[in-house]
């Protein structure tokens, strides 16, 4: 397959794995039936289409790298996040809605872009291995870029940073001075952002625990279960750390405990499960945005992503 067509293959691939995902009833998430008083479904519809266009010029630079003709230190993985949140910015209203989705996915498209495609799929192993080049191999430019792209998002519950705060006008001035990598920036952050945690360990949470329970999931589930199912399996294991940033690790320990109660019940499988769905739902949504599991909601898309990746279709 000619590289323009594996690029925009791949793009249609993170495409849809966002828009699966925001489809789901996630407990304390936006979908089809409710959303928070500024954002709705609709804001991640119309982001979903405005992101893909820097999903395929980045996996079109991965190809550049297979190909010899582009080092993979200057892939600038840092302008395509900016330029791709630029885009979702222009495109709605809604504010926020996947700046951390973003983060996951475009390490991803840069990786399959430097991978073969065979009968319409990816080797996933080989998939992470190029992601872990392509992160490892960001640069200060990136970092900062990354940094003006979260002046544009303008994401909740960033404060407090040990070091090079992204609310510090100086931060800016110091990555290209000291010459800090956008890897080495989220080495900072990995102890209290699951994003981050991803980056510079090489994905385990997607790779060694939502995508295999995503995918047992998928065998003998609905797509809506098996990735409400797989939203909650994450959140009951590893508390959001979205929620931690805003408001304290014990309230997301307590969440997460929630999510394991639910879990334990059956899901959204039985009486008792979908009652406890509900109940988990309406407590989220009481309590605010503060409560929104949106770390979680990023890692249960980057599963998805692998799974279309990997040759899933609905």
């Amino acid at each position: 397959m000619p590289n323009r067509e594996k690029a925009n293959h791949i793009s249609k691939c993170l495409e849809m794995a966002i828009l699966l995902e925001v489809s789901a009833n996630k407990p304390g998430n936006v979908n089809f039936v409710v959303g928070f008083e500024d954002t709705r479904v609709e804001h991640f519809f119309a982001s979903a289409v405005a992101a893909a266009s820097s999903f395929e010029a980045a996996a079109r630079r991965g190809a550049a790298v297979a190909d010899g003709k582009l080092a993979i230190s200057e892939v600038r993985m840092g302008q395509l996040m900016k330029t791709c949140v630029t885009d979702i910015d222009a495109w709605q209203t809604g504010g926020n809605t996947l700046l951390g989705t973003v983060m996951l996915f475009m390490p991803f498209a840069v990786a399959a872009g430097m991978a073969p495609l065979k009968d319409n799929a990816f080797n996933l192993a080989v998939l992470r291995e190029n992601v872990k080049l392509a992160v490892e191999n960001t640069t200060s430019e990136d970092a900062v870029r990354v940094y003006e792209a979260i002046d544009i998002a303008k994401p909740s519950g960033l404060n407090g940073a040990p070091d090079l705060d992204v609310n510090d006008a100086d931060s800016k001035r110091r990555l290209i001075r000291e010459d800090v990598s956008l890897f080495e920036v989220f080495k900072i952050a990995a102890g209290y952002d699951d994003i981050c945690f991803e980056w510079v360990n090489n994905y385990p949470i997607t790779f060694e625990l939502a995508y295999p329970y995503l995918l047992d999931q998928l065998r003998t589930r609905t797509l809506n279960t098996a990735i409400v199912h797989t939203f909650l399996k994450v959140l009951a294991v590893r508390p959001d750390t979205f929620i931690a940033r805003k408001i304290g690790r014990e309230k997301a320990l307590e969440v997460s405990a929630e999510a394991r109660r639910v879990l334990e019940l059956g899901g959204v499988e039985t009486p008792e499960g979908r009652e406890g769905v509900i109940s988990f739902d309406k407590k989220l949504r009481d309590s605010g945005n503060d409560y929104n599991p949106g770390t979680t909601a990023d890692i249960t898309a980057a599963a998805l992503a692998l799974c279309t990746l990997a040759g899933y279709r609905p």
